[in-house]
């Protein structure tokens, strides 16, 4: 027999996973800022109310669509990275955004990327704190920030492209321009 607690959770993870679809579904159609609380309630198929018990506010909820995606991007790409070889993580990273295309343009378009920027320079700072920090002229924090912002900008204009550059293209141009010469600054 199940018990009430675990029924509660199974369904908060259900109603979470459907908010969260909601979400990606209505970034792929339009603008973060003309999606309401009542259209993704809607989308979801759960009440209006039903959204409040599990997000304070729609801004909420895009925070924990790009936590995920940002943790999916991460967990893929860094067990690859080493400084002997950076290429192999930067193929990894846009190999995984060449999969979920959709999320990444809506995700970097309509008002969302701040957030994403946000998640993505959080997490790649815990990331670096967890690492051996060796001693730089320029600080991790700084270092981290760059590299993840200049890494978002690159993968937005990737996915603006008319023409779609090939993953090995862009991976290339990102070692390059970003993660070459913030390993170099170790």
């Amino acid at each position: 027999m199940v018990s009430d607690a675990s029924a509660t959770d199974a369904r908060q993870v259900r109603t979470r996973a459907k908010l969260l679809r909601a979400m990606l579904t209505l970034l792929e159609q339009g603008p973060f800022e003309g999606i309401t609380v009542r259209a993704l309630a809607a989308k979801a198929g759960v009440g209006y109310a039903t959204f409040f018990r599990h997000y304070p506010d729609k801004e909420a909820l895009l925070d924990d669509l790009a936590a995920d995606e940002i943790a999916g991007l991460l967990g893929e790409a860094m067990p690859l990275f080493s400084a002997e070889n950076t290429g192999r993580a930067c193929v990894a990273l846009f190999e995984f955004i060449s999969r979920r295309k959709a999320l990444w343009r809506a995700l970097l378009t309509g008002g969302a990327a701040p957030r994403l920027r946000e998640q993505f320079v959080g997490q790649a700072r815990e990331l670096a704190a967890a690492s051996p920090n060796t001693a730089s002229v320029c600080p991790i924090d700084l270092r981290v920030t760059f590299a993840t912002s200049a890494t978002i900008e690159i993968i937005g204009w990737w996915l603006r492209q008319a023409e779609e550059l090939p993953i090995a293209t862009i991976a290339g141009i990102l070692d390059r321009l970003v993660i070459m010469p913030t390993i170099a600054e170790r």
